[in-house]
């Protein structure tokens, strides 16, 4: 019988089905960091339990450490005492950790991948939402919580609740200047934030299959925000050669071997789906965020949209938005003015992401009015990023460049909007309070869009400053 990449990963890693209907899921890797994780070290401390396989446990710091700043203790209490209690732990129950000044350090899912941890037809779980990142991969991977973390450390199991699967087709090439981070912006406001409740996301079509994987880990990052489980794309030549070679990948005849098995994981081709959904790339624009979920959106050339223009159910939220972003309903989101822009997150701080923000800077100032930041999503990427000179080109233009870490994305850390600033970022939540300030304001886009607003002080389409650069190079 014909089945999807969900279904197959699902059947090879069940343990059994519970009384409650519910799967034990065996967990072939388990990504921990030093947030949601004291709790869970503890309940097996107290229980006198080991890590049941610590080898398949891994650590790194990201959300609560400085990218500036890195002396211990931090001034920070609580992140100081975050991450005390993650070197214990890891220390006590022999799970690896990769620290501060360690060259593996970096945002969990940026350094899950670049170290080929992460690999086709896995079952993949961590304690932070966009675990989903991983499916790029052709895995399973969700994030939990810290009762969960605890089951995972001491079983290496989940109770899970089986999903359906949509399969989402995105067909045809995008123009210039539309990103993964348009596809996927694109996707949740079609669909909402509730839209995929229930649901694992098939990411394919044309658009995602010529996708490299650093743009399908920002695609399936994100799945989460429309509500779905589990994001996955199918694996390819493309992720092959992406994990060939990396310190964790299988080598010689091993990759062999491993990449026969990880094909045969991938969705067959008359393979059913509970629903599908088709989007036209060519017809997408960049798209800006508005309101206060990634679903209240418009492309950089649309308008705010007024209460009459949204269904009955979404006009609390709309007039919420209105009045809290202080946008006038009906406005055009070009020419918002922003105070501080960041690229960065684990959605767009992997290498790609900083060279398509380069590209826009180059040879250009920041706006005298706008703070901007640049943060690398680990060392590797960081390192790298010098290597090509990508750090000067930030720099000359006025930007902080920054070490790796979460940083802005949720305000665990020093970096921080104040009061009623408005951030054009990169990450991956709107939410009020997202970003460290209680009136704080987020616009989410593209790094590209980030970085022409940065250097514009407003937002503006990228489109049309990558055309005036192209225009200035030919005079």
């Amino acid at each position: 019988m014909a089945q999807t990449l969900l279904r197959k990963v699902w059947d090879a890693h069940t343990v059994r089905v519970l009384p409650t209907g519910q799967t034990q899921v065996f967990i072939g890797l388990h990504l921990v960091h030093e947030v949601t994780t004291p709790q869970a070290f503890d309940a097996l401390r107290q229980r006198g339990w080991p890590v049941r396989f610590p080898a398949r446990t891994f650590a790194t710091v990201d959300h609560i450490v400085p990218t500036t700043d890195v002396a211990r203790p931090f001034a920070d209490l609580m992140a100081e005492q975050m991450l005390a209690a993650l070197e214990r732990n890891c220390r006590d129950f022999g799970v690896p950790l990769y620290d501060l000044g360690h060259e593996h350090q970096g945002i969990v899912h940026v350094i899950g991948p670049e170290l080929g941890l992460t690999q086709p037809g896995m079952t993949i779980a961590c304690g932070d939402s966009h675990t989903s990142t991983h499916g790029a991969f052709g895995a399973v991977a969700f994030g939990i919580g810290t009762s969960q973390v605890r089951d995972v450390l001491a079983s290496q199991c989940l109770a899970m609740d089986p999903l359906k699967v949509r399969r989402i087709r995105v067909e045809g090439q995008l123009a210039p200047g539309v990103y993964a981070k348009d596809v996927i912006l694109a996707i949740i406001q079609r669909l909402g934030v509730k839209g995929g409740v229930g649901h694992a996301y098939e990411y394919a079509g044309s658009t995602i299959d010529a996708m490299s994987m650093d743009e399908r880990m920002t695609i399936c990052n994100m799945s989460i925000e429309g509500g779905a489980r589990v994001g996955y794309v199918n694996p390819d030549v493309t992720t092959f050669r992406y994990i060939e070679g990396r310190p964790f990948a299988p080598a010689g005849a091993d990759f062999a071997r491993a990449r026969a098995w990880w094909q045969s994981m991938a969705s067959d081709a008359n393979a059913v789906y509970d629903d599908e959904v088709v989007f036209d790339a060519p017809s997408l624009e960049p798209v800006v965020t508005w309101g206060l979920n990634p679903a209240q959106s418009v492309f950089v050339s649309g308008r705010i949209p007024t209460v009459a223009d949204v269904p009955d159910g979404e006009r609390a939220a709309t007039t919420e938005a209105h009045e809290f972003m202080g946008f006038e309903p009906g406005a055009r989101i070009e020419g918002a003015r922003i105070d501080v822009a960041f690229v960065g997150s684990c959605t767009n701080s992997r290498l790609s992401d900083l060279r398509e923000a380069a590209a826009i800077v180059r040879g250009q100032r920041v706006a005298r009015h706008v703070r901007a930041l640049v943060v690398p999503g680990s060392h590797r990427v960081s390192r790298a990023a010098e290597a090509e000179g990508l750090d000067e080109v930030f720099r000359e233009a006025g930007f902080e460049w920054r070490g790796a870490g979460c940083s802005m994305c949720l305000g665990m850390n020093p970096d921080k909007l104040s009061g009623r600033e408005m951030c054009a970022s990169s990450s991956n939540r709107n939410f009020k309070g997202r970003m460290g300030s209680p009136t704080g304001r987020t616009l989410l886009m593209s790094p590209a869009m980030v970085a022409a607003a940065a250097i514009a002080g407003e937002v503006v389409d990228v489109r049309k400053v990558a055309r005036d650069a192209r225009a200035e190079v030919t005079r």
